[in-house]
Parts: structure tokens; C-alpha cells; sequence
């Protein structure tokens, strides 16, 4: 089931597992989902976000793949493109020294890119599991970023091509914890009293 009264493209947004091994994404497209994550909130205008674009096949897609997982090893190959998330915690000679801020404008940064591939009759699945030390130096990250994750770009893909473990995701029931243990008042741990039910909630 979906949400419902959320706006789309939120409302259609899930993480597959089976992505189309043979779909590819033309430069337009690929821009135009780092399009969306450009244009993000930034606190101070520092856009500390940065993106490895990942296509499948290329260099950048060669050194993550070897160091992905065992449980992302199957399905994260299949995806037309992997964007590879980094925040840039020292800029203009400035070391930042609290990573909450970089980290959050590149989470938003990444929601939105991957809120536009929906918009674009795409799915995107992120994920954290892969050596991060590994594939930052296989990629030449500077020591003043850090490699956050990974999103997984493509559509959907037949099940019947992958292993089991990878299919069976597809079927699992999507689900979040009751709004009433996510919303709090004034002390933590108390559900905020504005809550109104409006039947299940979903991923």
C-alpha cells in the first residue's frame, strides 16, 4: 500500500532490488538527475555534496563493484548508473569541524536526485554496503571528503534473472514505525498530540 496523502513523486518512491541489467541512461538524463540534487538547500550556499557517477561498465563502476557487499554484490552491478555520495567537510581552507551539516545537505542533495529519477519513471535504491575506505581511494577522494554512499539509478528489472535472495525483496511488506514514535513534543519520547490517523503508513 501506498501513503496517502503524500505528493508525488513521494508517494511512488521505493528501493527496488531487480533492476534492468540491459537499461542505459543517455548523458542527458544523468544530468539532469544532478540537476535536481544541485539545486538542494544548502547551509551558507556551501554545497558540500559531491557525486563519482558510477555508470555500469565504466572505470569509476569497476572500482566499486569488487568492494561492494556480499549482500549488495548481486543486484547493485544491474543498476544503469551508481551516483556515489561525498561531502566536502573543508572548503576554501576552512576545515569544518562538525560533520552534521555537510552530512545533512548531502542527504538532501541525494533525496533529491533520487526523488527526480521517480519523477522520471526511474527507481533509485541507496545504500551504505561497500568498503568506503577502498573505493575512496580508488577513486582519488582528498582526505578533506569522506565517501558517504551509494545510490543504485535504473528501472525495474524480471526477478527470474536474479538469485532468490534478491528477488524476495522485492515481495517483502514495506512498512515504517507509527508516526507517534518518530514525532515528539516537548519531552522526548512523547508522541506529538497533533498526530491525525490516517490509516497505514509505507515506505
Amino acid at each position: 500500500m501506498n501513503p496517502v496523502d503524500i505528493a508525488e513523486p513521494l508517494r511512488s518512491r521505493w528501493s527496488p532490488s531487480v533492476f534492468d541489467a540491459e537499461h542505459e541512461l543517455s548523458a542527458a538524463e544523468v544530468t539532469r538527475l544532478l540537476e535536481a540534487a544541485q539545486w538542494a538547500p544548502s547551509s551558507g550556499n556551501r554545497q558540500p555534496w559531491r557525486y563519482v557517477v558510477a555508470t555500469r561498465g565504466s572505470a569509476a563502476h569497476r572500482v566499486l563493484v569488487p568492494h561492494l557487499s556480499r549482500g549488495n554484490s548481486g543486484w547493485v552491478p544491474r543498476a544503469s548508473v551508481v551516483f556515489l555520495s561525498v561531502a566536502v567537510i573543508g572548503q576554501d581552507g576552512t576545515e569544518l569541524s562538525d560533520l552534521l551539516v555537510p552530512l545533512h545537505d548531502v542527504g538532501q542533495a541525494s533525496a533529491h536526485l533520487t526523488l527526480q529519477a521517480r519523477a522520471m519513471g526511474l527507481h533509485a535504491h541507496q545504500f551504505g554496503g561497500f568498503d568506503h575506505h577502498a573505493v575512496a581511494a580508488g577513486l582519488g577522494v582528498p582526505a578533506d571528503a569522506r565517501l558517504v554512499a551509494g545510490i543504485a539509478v535504473g528501472v525495474r528489472g524480471n526477478p527470474a534473472e536474479v538469485p532468490e535472495r534478491d528477488a524476495e525483496r522485492e515481495h517483502r511488506v514495506r512498512s515504517r514505525r507509527p508516526l507517534a514514535e518518530t514525532a515528539y513534543d516537548e519531552q522526548w519520547g512523547y508522541a506529538w498530540p497533533g498526530l491525525v490517523p490516517s490509516g497505514p503508513e509505507t515506505a
